[in-house]
């Protein structure tokens, strides 16, 4: 039996005749007593019980009735949106006989959360524009002769709603088995696996599957992504899919306005696909992961990296240490059914180092260090009326749509590495590695460093050149729930009285608040205007840069200028489409997610519309009640310059803790990733870079070396074996952001320039720019 409709969908209707797939469940319309009628491998059998009038509701996709969605009331066609409550009148309703009151304008989803009573979903999230996709939440009301889905139609002074007849029970059943059938068995192995809301809701209703599994269409073409690995940050897994349209969403116009993925096909063929089903790692994905976030099965996940990081720990084969984000410190608690808001500081600490942490350190410090080196970094730019005004570089999302998008603004960037980034050079490379034995300080091994991050791009962060190495791992906060389940560690009766290790785990409030949007700026403007000689009675707390809502928000600091914070990358985006931000601001603050790194990519997933309020304000309530609240005042920080900077912003402090950047696809970056692989020893990696039949002159004793693989070899076999930790050396470009200079400064403090003839490798539908020759210059 054919189980394709004819409108293309392959989802079953709500409705007898020839041609429902196996299993479905069919209600015979223009009945108030009737059947359930199963047709397929089950036979026919009949329901003695009274069902309503369904008519020929069907299940869909997002995009509305040219899927055989029932027409919705007038204005349920529309992202039903919250207006000022005095504009708006109360209406009275019922829901399985529970009588509630509700401002107009709210739907019967939430008019059932408002009774107490538990509707199922899986395409509905509170923070985007509601499909009724999945179909999951379908409710009957009374008079109306078709269930109505839940999370898209607008309640009605009157209404008298049932949410668990044995029709709309049928009704579920049939649909969860039909999404079963098209989805892969792989729970034991799936990244999402206990947090999946198809998992949940199959497990909490004990349906089963009952269809023929049906083969996924992107397998049926060679054309087709099927699975995607080539992201660092973020995979993709297609089999999984069950085509509700939160990515596409998130991805577009409803948030991030990114557009890398969208809708693509009709009917049964409907997938999220981006532009010419290109792989991730080729589009302008700017690897935030609010799709991963929102995604309610295992489609979209973070690269999983914990599974290694269990690994290395169980084997105590290396010294590892961990440094732990502000966010995570609080939404870790959410994965354990603490309230929202809760701060577990120290019972995070005790279960890292009951995973097998030896050091457990606070990105925070570095947060600090970070403020020293970007307020210094803006002083001196205002002193020389250059490059201004100054973008902080801490959001890695940020980071990369610059890259991609818009590299003129790559010189208003600051140099500063972010906190992650230059806890992992401290790690590994300053006085703490040293102090680890002789091995350490000699340059032949260096400890496993991890972070936990509330962030995808900080896995991408952590491999660019320049930089990679310097973090070996980053685990997103879902990522370390995983591990903490995997050993059976009861989070939640953890004492809080863990405490971070000395000497890089000591904070002020001031790092604590970069964990929410405008917190770096906040925090920036505390320490620049110390720096600048400024009042010390100027406040502490700038309510008017705090708050989550999507936008761009300003101050003016008495002695620095007017500031601004672009929540979320869609604000930076408006506010660049104008040239005014040129000359109204000294600094601007960007971060990619809305809410900062509390609405992170790799967080908790929740359906709390409060959620980054809660969290928000556990982070403002550590900054307040904290025994230090201005970088400045970080003792180990200032210790740390006394003992091996010097100063912020001096030659040492250049050399561990700044960066550099790059236009995505050009000769530098190319350039520059092909210096990273000599650094590191990756012969592999760097002949990929190269034509097969490339030719890299080094304009040394090695002479000219023609073909990858003899690129490869010399790399891997003939250079000197490199060195680690303190000893460690990289190539790092002369300028900070210059889009054309090629000058390189060599790890033994010599310069050269480079010249880079590039040529297009055409395979699989796509092209790939790569080495043709390159030739080295001695300056």
């Amino acid at each position: 039996m054919d189980a394709r409709r004819n409108d293309g969908c392959q989802r079953p209707r709500c409705e007898i005749g020839a041609g429902s797939p196996p299993g479905a469940v069919a209600l015979v319309p223009g009945m108030r007593s009737g059947a359930i009628v199963l047709r397929g491998p089950v036979g026919r059998h009949r329901a003695s019980e009274a069902l309503p009038d369904v008519g020929a509701a069907t299940m869909g996709r997002p995009g509305g009735g040219h899927h055989g969605f029932p027409t919705p009331r007038p204005g349920t066609d529309r992202l039903i949106r919250q207006s000022d409550k005095r504009l708006r009148s109360m209406i009275l309703l019922s829901v399985n006989g529970r009588q509630v009151d509700l401002d107009e304008g709210a739907t019967l989803l939430d008019a059932a959360k408002a009774a107490g009573v538990h509707v199922p979903t899986l395409c509905h999230h509170p923070g985007l524009p509601a499909h009724a996709a999945c179909r999951i939440c379908l409710v009957e009301v009374e008079g109306n002769p078709r269930p109505q889905p839940a999370c898209r139609t607008l309640a009605r002074d009157g209404d008298v709603v049932q949410t668990d007849t044995e029709a709309l029970q049928a009704f579920r059943r049939a649909d969860a088995e039909w999404l079963l059938a098209n989805h892969p068995n792989d729970c034991m192995r799936c990244e999402v696996n206990g947090s999946c809301r198809l998992q949940r809701l199959v497990s909490e209703h004990q349906w089963e599957e009952r269809w023929p599994k049906v083969v996924a269409v992107a397998a049926k073409s060679e054309e087709d992504v099927f699975t995607d690995h080539t992201s660092p940050s973020i995979w993709r897994d297609l089999s999984k899919c069950i085509e509700c349209g939160l990515c596409a969403d998130v991805c577009g116009d409803a948030v991030q306005q990114q557009d890398v993925i969208g809708f693509g096909e009709r009917g049964g063929d409907r997938r999220p696909v981006t532009v010419f089903d290109a792989p991730l790692a080729e589009t302008n994905c700017i690897s935030c992961g609010q799709c991963t976030l929102v995604c309610p099965v295992g489609a979209l996940i973070e690269s999983p990296h914990w599974h290694e990081v269990l690994h290395t720990l169980d084997a105590r084969r290396r010294v590892s240490v961990v440094q732990v984000a502000p966010a995570t410190r609080i939404a870790i608690s959410e994965e354990f059914g603490l309230k929202p808001g809760t701060v577990s500081t120290g019972r995070l600490i005790n279960a890292l180092r009951q995973l097998g942490f030896d050091y457990v350190f606070d990105t925070n410090f570095a947060a600090d260090l970070t403020i020293m080196e970007e307020g210094s970094e803006l002083l001196a730019r205002m002193e020389a009326h250059e490059s201004l005004p100054l973008f902080t570089s801490c959001c890695p999302g940020w980071v990369n749509w610059v890259e991609l998008n818009r590299p003129d603004l790559l010189p208003h960037l600051s140099t500063t590495k972010s906190p992650q980034q230059m806890h992992g050079a401290i790690a590994k490379r300053s006085g703490f590695a040293r102090s680890l034995g002789p091995d350490f300080a000699e340059g032949k091994t260096e400890p496993y460093v991890v972070s936990v991050m509330p962030c995808t791009a900080k896995k991408d962060e952590a491999q660019r050149p320049g930089s990679s190495g310097d973090v070996d791992r980053v685990l997103t906060t879902r990522e370390l729930a995983r591990m903490i389940r995997a050993r059976g560690i009861a989070f939640g009766a953890l004492s809080e009285d863990g405490q971070f290790d000395s000497p890089l785990g000591e904070s002020t409030g001031a790092a604590q608040i970069f964990g929410a949007s405008g917190g770096v700026m906040e925090a920036m403007v505390r320490t620049a205007s110390h720096l600048k000689g400024g009042d010390a009675s100027l406040p502490l707390d700038w309510e008017a840069l705090r708050g989550v809502r999507e936008g761009v928000k300003t101050a003016t600091i008495p002695g620095i200028g007017t500031v601004a914070v672009c929540n979320g990358i869609a604000a930076a985006q408006r506010m660049l489409e104008q040239e005014a931000w040129r000359d109204e601001f000294v600094a601007i603050e960007v971060m990619a997610c809305v809410g900062g790194c509390l609405g992170g990519g790799g967080e908790p997933k929740s359906m709390d519309p409060q959620i980054l309020q809660k969290r928000a304000k556990a982070i403002y309530g550590v900054d307040a009640t904290a025994r230090h609240r201005r970088s400045y005042e970080n003792a180990d920080v200032r210790k740390l310059y006394a003992r091996e900077l010097g100063a912020p912003n001096s030659p040492a402090a250049h050399d561990l803790l700044h960066t550099q950047y790059t236009a995505r696809q050009s000769r530098r970056s190319l350039l520059m990733r092909f210096l990273d692989c000599v650094d590191r020893r990756d012969g592999a990696a760097a002949a990929r870079l190269f034509h097969s039949e490339g030719v890299w002159d080094t304009a040394s004793a090695f002479g000219v070396i023609e073909g990858a693989k003899e690129i490869e070899a010399l790399i891997h076999s003939k250079l000197p074996p490199r060195s680690y930790g303190p000893k460690y050396a990289r190539h790092r470009m002369e300028s900070a952001a210059g889009l054309d200079d090629l000058t390189v400064v060599t790890p033994e403090g010599s310069r050269c320039r480079f010249h880079l003839d590039l040529t297009e490798l055409d395979g699989g539908g796509t092209s790939k720019t790569v080495i043709g020759k390159l030739i080295r210059t001695v300056l």
